[in-house]
């Protein structure tokens, strides 16, 4: 079998892209790696993109510049669930930085191996959460 090495891209779709950016670069602190009308890419840690599309807009096959290729449609309906990693030492800041911005901590889980997380919604409700280490046999 070959090897899978990670999830490199996490995508979600949004409404309102200005929205959405607002939210991820004012409350979760992400610089954007590129971004037009219908989508924004953003660097998570070491080896992750977090991806937002304009809902609706990837409908169409992207056709690339020159030999580079094509994108085939994609598209997403409803409220989703992802996490980020972020380490124990950090939990406490992340939990003052959404209070500072307004967002409500919809959960908090004690895992039995020693992680914890915290759950929110973005604007499109998509519930993020934060996870410290000690979540999955792997983290």
């Amino acid at each position: 079998m070959p090897k899978l090495n990670g999830v490199l891209e996490t995508a979600l779709y949004v409404e309102d892209m200005a929205r959405a950016r607002a939210f991820f670069e004012g409350v979760m602190g992400l610089e954007a790696f590129t971004a037009d009308h219908r989508f924004t890419a953003y660097g998570v840690g070491a080896d992750s993109v977090l991806l937002l599309f304009l809902r609706g807009e990837t409908l169409e096959t992207v056709i690339l510049p020159g030999e580079m290729g094509t994108i085939p449609p994609h598209d997403g309906n409803g409220r989703v669930h992802m996490a980020f990693a972020i380490s124990a030492r950090e939990l406490e800041a992340w939990e003052a930085q959404l209070d500072d911005h307004g967002v409500i901590i919809e959960g908090r889980t004690h895992w039995p191996k020693g992680g914890e997380s915290l759950y929110f919604r973005d604007p499109d409700g998509h519930l993020l959460e934060l996870a410290t280490p000690g979540v999955w046999p792997n983290y």
